[in-house]
């Protein structure tokens, strides 16, 4: 074997940017989340959402993120202590890593996440980072879920409706039950609608909850009444209120 060679094949193999197959059985998810997404799966929503992933990308549908469930691979429910609600990938080739809002190191950062950047003070007290990933937050404790957790090529909102809403509406409530202290950052109406389960998943088990709601960060919304989303402080509330209780570090 020529050195070339050996060098080639110690080099890591890059992630794919879409999803290649489908099988539940093979996820390898952090501490905490298996039972959940086995029951989901073992059950007929669980079962049809399957079989219509393999259909489309049988039919030869791209579809996003090669990682579906990442959120739950990158961070264990006892670390959890803060959660943002996304509602659908990003659809553009290479945007998706499984994270809601969050984009791979070296793709364009997307509007929505620039304002997020510019909430958390990011062009004021620091400079705009040079990376959209925010997979340090979720190893930090951050969860950033969507609520649907696929989406094909250039067609928003394709996989809506096709069951991922059952499986993330229960690991909502499964952090809610565990989680706490915990910081949960709804933006939009679609994260919003969320609050009500959230609130009484977390009374009901004697956690200790604190629902921030502003606007979505989207450049259509994010300076709009109601709560206009730049301004709204969220990230300083959570980041305070997480540190009093003994979690510091949040929002960094």
């Amino acid at each position: 074997m020529s050195a070339r060679e050996a060098q080639a094949l110690s080099l890591p193999l890059q992630e794919p940017s879409r999803l290649l197959d489908w099988d539940p059985a093979t996820l390898r998810l952090a501490a905490g989340w298996q039972p959940v997404v086995d029951r989901f799966f073992a059950g007929e929503p669980g079962r049809r959402l399957s079989a219509f992933l393999r259909e489309r990308l049988a039919d030869g549908a791209v579809i996003y993120p090669p990682r579906p469930l990442r959120a739950i691979e990158t961070t264990p429910l006892d670390r959890v202590h803060a959660v943002i609600l996304g509602q659908d990938p990003y659809h553009g080739p290479g945007q998706a890593e499984g994270l809601a809002f969050s984009v791979p190191a070296g793709v364009k950062i997307p509007p929505s996440l620039r304002n997020i950047f510019k909430e958390l003070g990011c062009g004021r007290e620091r400079p705009q980072p040079a990376s959209g990933s925010l997979v340090h937050w979720a190893e930090h404790g951050v969860l950033m879920l969507n609520a649907a957790l696929t989406v094909e090529d250039g067609r928003p909102g394709s996989h809506a409706r096709k069951g991922w809403e059952a499986l993330t509406d229960e690991l909502i409530r499964t952090v809610a039950a565990a989680a706490s202290p915990c910081a949960y950052l709804l933006w939009g109406a679609h994260a919003q609608a969320k609050a009500g389960l959230i609130a009484r998943t977390a009374q009901d088990h004697g956690r200790e909850a604190l629902l921030l709601q502003a606007n979505h960060p989207s450049p259509l919304s994010a300076a709009r009444p109601p709560v206009p989303f730049l301004g709204c402080g969220h990230f300083a509330e959570a980041r305070e209120w997480l540190a009093a209780r003994g979690h510091p570090g949040f929002f960094g």
